[in-house]
């Protein structure tokens, strides 16, 4: 009998042991859990920090594409528009040079018409933010001048703007239209290549 006591006394320790185990098991698993948990928060915390980074930098994107799309507009507008003061500027030069229409009486006040359309025309564009580049007397600048002729000038630096054939204009930092020039040489500056090619051979 105390045999089986003794054996009844054992079990129950070790029943007590094991469901002491057992219950100390789920509470490691909810630290588990409380972890988890933790990181799932972290995670979704970043998710949505990269949704709300996303749709800051889509929000960016669509302004740009807006404000491009109204500046490429415009910019074809004013490019297109710089032809009629081209045309202004021909008229007055061909009225002043035509032997018949210079001895007309009338003449000084239609020049003075064009004049006024001319200053209004420019004015219309500086509100817009169209300038004219300035050039005579500049050092060439191939982002803003298209050499359309070398000429001869001992009196200029080589490479100085001599000679404006056509204007060129700037809408904002933009380049509408480059201006058309004459670029300044030494003259001999062809002597020197020619023996400098006769020294080569």
């Amino acid at each position: 009998m105390s045999e089986n006591n003794e054996k009844k006394q054992e079990d129950l320790k070790s029943s007590v042991v094991e469901n002491e185990k057992s219950s100390k098991i789920p509470k490691n698993d909810e630290k588990k859990d409380e972890q988890s948990v933790e990181e799932k928060l972290k995670e979704t915390e970043d998710k949505l920090l990269r949704s709300l980074a996303e749709i800051e930098n889509q929000r960016r994107r669509f302004e740009k594409e807006i404000k491009d799309a109204f500046e490429f507009g415009s910019f074809n507008f004013a490019k297109e528009s710089l032809a009629i003061l081209d045309n202004l500027q021909r008229a007055k030069d061909a009225i002043k040079n035509d032997g018949q229409l210079k001895d007309s009486k009338d003449l000084d006040k239609f020049l003075e018409n064009l004049n006024i359309i001319e200053k209004d025309l420019i004015s219309i564009f500086e509100k817009n933010n169209i300038k004219k580049i300035n050039a005579k007397g500049v050092k060439f600048d191939p982002n803003l001048h298209q050499a359309m002729a070398e000429i001869e000038d001992n009196k200029s630096e080589a490479g100085t703007i001599i000679q404006e054939i056509q204007s060129g204009y700037m809408l904002g930092e933009r380049l509408l239209r480059p201006v058309l020039v004459g670029v300044a040489k030494k003259e001999n500056a062809k002597n020197e290549e020619k023996e400098e090619k006769k020294e080569k051979k």
